[in-house]
């Protein structure tokens, strides 16, 4: 069995298309269809489902994708094991949920480079129950992912713990409510909130479906900042925590309301498979990297953008 016929196939698989699979292998079409082909020929069955557009796996190509990418991850160890300065190479595949995808990693990320420039990252953005998944499948090698606080890890997965935080409930100012409101004070009011998938969002449903009390968004916006704005615009409340809050430009426009009856925390974990192999050392110091990140006192909006403007000027 040929490990560029298995690469080519998980190309495939990864992009939805043999075209976009061969400018990611810098190959050609027909090379990769060949490629594909004599992986199908090695296993004796087909692995694509051709008629699907993008193109899908079988159920046996589900599998062989999964057991692929294991065997490619163990020839990426063979082959850091044995480099001549212990240089990590290869691809690390990193999740990230929404609330990450602005610039907020970008000094983690920055970091993780500049001392492995061997390594090719590659991330992947989605919702934690998403990436979990993504994780246990072998299809991404680690993500950070958003958890309720009572929330269990899956046993098939190490877990590093990055840091916990109380979700906030953040209004216009000016709102005629009780110093001390519960949530059936806040029953009238709709909500500015993330899609369906997000924590936050289902934590706090959860939480009003208990209670007999109505669910009701005004705005689904994946920005943080979006939000934000409008929460501040008077259009509803919405949910944060105290880093995300000080992130925002908005942050004085908006007021924290202590709601009794909704104390609900969120849980940062990084987590990977319990075998990384070549990744163990790296997502140990990764994870104690953001751990000490996630301790700093959170860092204003105006605060970075006068950094940024005086490195420009610099």
């Amino acid at each position: 069995m040929n490990i560029r016929d298995i690469e080519a196939f998980i190309a495939v698989v990864d992009s939805g298309s043999i075209q976009a699979a061969a400018a990611r292998l810098h190959l050609t079409q027909p090379a990769v269809t060949r490629r594909v082909q004599g992986l199908e020929q090695d296993l004796d069955t087909a692995l694509l489902d051709r008629l699907s557009k993008p193109l899908k796996p079988t159920a046996a190509g589900r599998e062989a994708y999964e057991l692929g990418r294991r065997v490619l991850g163990s020839v990426q160890d063979l082959r850091s094991g044995i480099a001549a300065n212990g240089e990590v190479a290869g691809e690390f595949r990193l999740g990230l949920t929404p609330l990450q995808s602005d610039d907020s990693m970008a000094a983690q990320i920055d970091g993780l480079r500049r001392a492995h420039p061997q390594l090719s990252l590659l991330i992947t953005t989605a919702w934690s129950h998403e990436l979990l998944d993504q994780v246990e499948s072998g299809r991404i090698d680690a993500a950070l992912v958003y958890l309720p606080g009572e929330a269990a890890i899956p046993q098939t997965l190490s877990a590093h713990p990055v840091s916990r935080h109380r979700m906030q409930v953040v209004a216009p100012k000016g709102l005629a409510l009780p110093k001390r409101p519960t949530l059936a004070d806040l029953a009238e009011l709709p909500w500015v909130l993330s899609q369906d998938g997000c924590g936050f969002r289902r934590t706090l449903r959860d939480a009003l479906t208990r209670a007999g009390l109505p669910f009701v968004v005004a705005v689904e916006s994946l920005g943080v900042e979006m939000r934000m704005a409008l929460v501040a615009r008077g259009l509803g409340l919405g949910l944060a925590t105290e880093q995300l809050r000080e992130r925002s430009r908005y942050r004085d426009a908006v007021e924290v309301l202590d709601v009794r009856d909704f104390k609900a925390e969120i849980r940062i974990w990084l987590v990977h498979r319990a075998e990384a192999g070549r990744l163990t050392a790296l997502l140990a110091r990764f994870a104690s990297e953001l751990k000490e990140a996630a301790t700093s006192p959170p860092a204003r909006a105006g605060k970075q953008e006068k950094r940024r403007s005086v490195a420009r000027r610099a």
